[in-house]
């Protein structure tokens, strides 16, 4: 389905920036056209074959197309499969891919004032590459984002730097959040220096202000990336994972969160208001799930009694919808009534994903939104 015609790809790459172009990233709380997906099937990464994990993308994908429409990309030889387990009405296209993560592999989508939409296309290594990535080879999700453009037919920005969709969050009115543990990262842009890394954002986000947290959420596996651990609710306010248990590993990485929250202005110059969303359990890996996952060389082992790295920050906002983790029974309730109150013009929708925490991530990290293009008023 990705309709290249006789002259080739249509997708076509520009030379120059987003912001040169007057280009920036929407919040993901500004409107959807849609949500793109990837389907699972890595039985190194996902167990029992991933058909737990694929009934757990199938009712996020049910949640979301509540709210906006979805598209699933799915391997030819998983096609016909997501085709029947994925609810009536979800596009399914057919795509190659290494694995499912669409927040990090997929484009990430930039709109100017005249309504018009391009995509940022950013290289991939799989967190890491060869010094500390998650899996080898990850050559066929660093072709996703492009093949998602050619799709939708937008336009592509090749970013020259490593970055995921996950390690970002931006207000769209100017500021990215994001963290030193990932970006500053040896193993994703070594010649990079921390003003460059910053120059980046602002050229491919559109921002002209980044806030630096330091850690990411504790043993995140993607190495720090801020959408486990804190993301902008509205201009002005941030949701911040929280535990109370000074004990716990997280308790130190949230307080220097708070703090550099606190002591931050956005490119408005607003001080932030800043939302504290205790953490799910600690919650670990069984000995039954992790024995139902393949080992495989090259891909990162997972073990029994691993943390598992849980964030009620990893959620969805589609337009009429905020589609959330339900991982803890003990916390679910009191996490859905902070969403609700954060976004009172849309309903919570709580889906079981504790699958998807398995293989390292959440709703966030398997979702990406495709912004709606607004025109201009005449």
């Amino acid at each position: 389905m990705l309709a290249c015609g006789p002259g080739g790809s249509h997708l076509r790459t520009l030379r120059s920036t987003p912001a040169r172009d007057g280009f920036r990233m929407p919040a993901e709380y500004e409107r959807h056209d849609g949500c793109w997906m990837l389907w699972p099937e890595r039985p190194d990464i996902w167990r029992a074959g991933a058909k737990p994990a694929q009934a757990a993308f199938a009712a996020v994908a049910a949640a979301i197309q509540s709210s906006e429409p979805v598209t699933v990309g799915a391997s030819a030889a998983q096609y016909e499969n997501a085709c029947a387990r994925l609810p009536s009405g979800v596009r399914v296209v057919e795509l190659s891919m290494n694995d499912a993560w669409a927040r990090d592999t997929g484009p990430t989508v930039v709109v100017d004032a005249n309504g018009r939409r391009r995509g940022v296309d950013w290289p991939f290594n799989a967190w890491g590459g060869l010094g500390g990535g998650l899996y080898f080879p990850w050559d066929l999700d660093d072709a996703v984002a492009g093949k998602i453009l050619q799709v939708e037919r937008l336009d592509r920005y090749r970013a020259p730097f490593v970055l995921e969709g996950g390690a970002i969050h931006v207000d769209g009115q100017g500021t990215c959040l994001t963290t030193e543990e990932c970006l500053l990262n040896a193993n994703r842009n070594p010649r990079l220096s921390r003003a460059e890394v910053e120059q980046g954002l602002r050229e491919y986000l559109g921002v002209s202000k980044v806030i630096w947290l330091g850690q990411g959420a504790y043993l995140d596996e993607t190495g720090g990336h801020i959408d486990e651990l804190a993301c902008f609710v509205k201009p002005g306010h941030v949701l911040l994972t929280w535990t109370e248990d000074r004990r716990d590993p997280q308790y130190a990485i949230s307080r220097d969160a708070l703090a550099r929250l606190t002591a931050a202005r956005d490119a408005r110059g607003r001080r932030l208001t800043v939302h504290k969303i205790l953490q799910p359990g600690p919650l670990n890996m069984t000995e039954e799930e992790a024995a139902l996952i393949d080992l495989r060389r090259g891909s990162r082992p997972r073990l029994a009694g691993e943390r598992l790295c849980a964030s009620y920050v990893n959620f969805y906002v589609g337009n009429r919808a905020v589609v959330m983790p339900r991982l803890d029974p003990r916390r679910d309730a009191a996490a859905g009534r902070i969403l609700k109150r954060l976004f009172p013009g849309r309903r919570v929708i709580g889906v079981d994903t504790r699958e998807v925490l398995l293989g390292g991530g959440n709703i966030h990290c398997i979702t990406q939104q495709i912004p709606r293009a607004v025109a201009p008023r005449r």
